[in-house]
């Protein structure tokens, strides 16, 4: 709808100048619809801030907080978020406030920015559309948590605003914003161990360092940095940030070796006995959901002990290594089977993890709730969260789409949406070899991800050849979720 401005408008009649003469209506210019669409998204994070405040705690959260109040920090959590809260706490603002805060005015100035920059280009449909797909309950119900996964989604959203600001239009970034971008990235890398998936992507598009016009070199570039970035994420947080080893390394190892022995027997893996595998079998113990169980003194915590007697410290990588060579089909069932539970593709609507959360973890530090309030709109993100919509698998797919569509990109715009798409697409696929739970949290910023760039796609030419295909491969797909949630019975909780 275009709008107008005049001084004055007779009754009935068209808007008048000096002497009763008609005034030319003059539209709304393309700046002015920009600076109204950032105006709406920093209403949206006020009225945000104002209605979860502080925000929510999780059994992280407090964790995390602990160490924040001794100073010893390990490597389990990111040791960068924690130090970041730390410089909080030191000026006197106490809680999950600072971080609630943080990644909140992170997650709307990169939409708003990002809606600004659509309106400018006189898309005013997808401009808004950026600001709703912010309001949307599973995403922004966790983004009200302090946590890692919001941490990275309000930056990685933040970066994503503040490039396409420029980008969209097709235009290089100013120097003072691609440091800002690559700041923003660069916490977002810190504070999650596969973050990288997602940043390398954002940090080569966004910044023009892809060429188009050499797929094969720049996609073996960005898998290289990647794979480098995730190696030195230790000594980082180790060394430089100071943090005490956990151990988080081996879950994925432990998780791996348990799957294959769910799927090739208890004799595939000797580092434990073949009754403890069985009698970890009987409990359930061994599920594609998610490592935990295993780990849990109270269920199967003796399969971890076991193996980690049995082959302490690099000895159980090789084993790990060793028992992959040796039953590769076992261990492809066994990732293949997580990642359909990541996705929640074949999976049924009630599974754990999927939230979000309305009140905080029960502690003695101080780490308070929303006002009861809040508790309807995150019932209403869990609802959608569990419904066909809400599946990560129909935003991958949604991903996969707009890559199809937009490559090659022909513009700023379709740059832009492959860059987003690939964000999203190489992060989910990561979770097929790296993953180790299924929470919902994880997906947040892909999912993100997805809808930016299927609304940045928006104002490119695509075939229509490829449009019709690309959304019959998601109907085909919501498809198949929605069959999966009303024939599959609930997923058990972990034991």
């Amino acid at each position: 709808m275009t709008m107008y401005r005049s001084r004055s408008q007779a009754l009935g009649g068209a808007p008048r100048g000096r002497g009763g003469r008609p005034m030319q209506r003059v539209p709304i210019g393309p700046r002015r619809k920009a600076i109204s669409a950032l105006i709406v998204g920093a209403l949206l994070a006020a009225i945000s801030l104002g209605f979860f405040w502080p925000g929510v705690a999780s059994y992280d959260s407090v964790v995390q907080y602990q160490q924040v109040l001794t100073g010893e920090f390990d490597d389990w959590h990111p040791p960068a978020m924690a130090r970041l809260w730390a410089l909080a706490h030191m000026a006197g603002w106490h809680g999950q406030a600072p971080m609630f805060v943080l990644q909140m005015l992170l997650y709307w100035t990169g939409l708003s920015l990002f809606a600004g920059a659509l309106a400018r280009r006189r898309q005013a449909i997808p401009a808004l559309l950026v600001l709703l797909l912010g309001l949307w309950p599973p995403l922004l119900g966790w983004q009200i948590a302090a946590l890692k996964d919001a941490q990275m989604a309000g930056a990685l959203v933040a970066a994503a605003g503040v490039a396409s600001w420029w980008r969209l239009d097709g235009r290089r970034l100013p120097l003072w914003a691609a440091a800002l971008v690559l700041l923003l990235l660069g916490y977002a890398t810190l504070v999650r161990f596969n973050a990288a998936f997602a940043t390398v992507p954002l940090a080569f598009g966004l910044l023009g360092g892809l060429r188009w016009d050499r797929p094969l070199f720049h996609a073996v570039l960005v898998l290289a940095t990647t794979a480098a970035i995730v190696g030195a994420l230790t000594p980082i947080n180790q060394r430089l940030l100071q943090a005490k080893p956990s151990g988080v390394e081996r879950s994925l190892p432990l998780f791996d070796l348990a799957g294959i022995a769910h799927h090739a027997g208890p004799d595939a893996v000797p580092l434990v006995p073949a009754r403890l595998w069985r009698r970890a079998e009987a409990r359930g113990c061994l599920t594609p959901i998610l490592w935990d169980p295993i780990g849990d003194e109270r269920a199967c915590g003796y399969i971890v002990d076991t193996m980690q007697r049995a082959a302490p410290g690099a000895k159980l990588r090789d084993a790990w290594l060793r028992a992959i060579a040796t039953h590769p089909i076992a261990y492809a069932r066994h990732r293949i089977a997580h990642w359909n539970s990541e996705m929640r593709f074949w999976m049924p609507a009630t599974m754990p993890g999927t939230g979000p959360l309305a009140r905080s973890e029960p502690n003695a530090l101080g780490l308070g709730s929303p006002d009861k309030r809040v508790i309807g709109f995150e019932k209403t993100g869990y609802t959608l969260a569990t419904s066909a919509a809400g599946a990560p698998i129909l935003w991958f797919a949604l991903a996969l789409g707009v890559l199809y569509c937009s490559w090659p990109p022909r513009d700023g715009a379709g740059g832009v949406a492959v860059t987003l798409a690939l964000s999203a697409i190489i992060t989910e696929l990561a979770f097929g070899v790296i993953g180790v739970a299924s929470d919902y949290r994880y997906h947040c910023w892909s999912m993100l991800a997805a809808g930016l760039a299927m609304l940045a796609a928006s104002g490119t030419r695509v075939s229509p050849r490829r449009a019709l295909l690309a959304a019959l491969g998601v109907a085909i797909v919501a498809g198949l979720v929605t069959i999966a949630r009303f024939t599959l019975p609930p997923a058990l909780p972990p034991i």
